[in-house]
């Protein structure tokens, strides 16, 4: 859009807002950002039993029943979080199975600014992850990090089906790290965070 257009009128100017909230959300590094479960459940008096994860296992190996479970969470919530942004909307998909309360909050409100700028996504997020670390505790923990890369996920106008200019200062492939925790039998991802770091 050109300074002449978002100049033109108020809603234009609301709009070019909303399109910049919503490129920046998603392809910029702050895609997908969740809002964070505190922990406060956790039991101050145990003592969590840390186990980091250097690297991943070898193709030879047996995958940790705990990371297998950890890992499924976390593409179980990327898939449901990038059908929701291909079509701007939460209705449909699997998030509240897998993704926090608190966190769906935030989606939304990423998800109305897209509807708003008349935008959506096309393709898929590329994902690298491992498991860094489980924490045993009274609501066992762990971190996953990734490198996304978005060079197939784009952001188009919903109507004319052409790309959205994005800055070019954009990391196409950034360092992603995502909290989990596990209530009852299930991993549920309480916070993504998109890192501005290249990977």
């Amino acid at each position: 859009m050109t300074a002449t257009q978002r100049s033109s009128s108020e809603p234009n100017i609301a709009a070019s807002r909303a399109r910049k909230r919503a490129t920046t959300v998603i392809l910029t590094g702050c895609l997908l950002a969740l809002a964070g479960c505190s922990g406060s459940g956790s039991d101050p008096s145990s003592k969590p039993n840390s186990t980091s994860r250097t690297a991943s296992p070898s193709p030879s190996s047996p995958v940790d029943a705990t990371d297998a479970a950890v890992l499924a969470a976390y593409a179980s919530s990327w898939n449901a979080h990038t059908e929701a942004y291909s079509k701007a909307s939460s209705a449909g998909t699997t998030l509240k199975e897998n993704t926090t309360f608190e966190a769906l909050a935030d989606i939304e409100n990423n998800l109305s600014a897209m509807r708003k700028a008349g935008q959506v996504t096309t393709g898929k997020p590329a994902l690298h992850p491992r498991v860094a670390q489980v924490t045993e505790a009274k609501i066992p923990t762990a971190t996953v990090t990734d490198c996304v890369d978005t060079t197939n996920w784009t952001l188009i106008d919903k109507v004319s089906k052409k790309k959205v200019p994005l800055p070019t200062t954009r990391l196409i492939k950034y360092v992603s790290t995502a909290k989990l925790e596990k209530w009852g039998t299930k991993w549920m991802v309480t916070k993504l965070t998109a890192q501005d770091q290249a990977c």
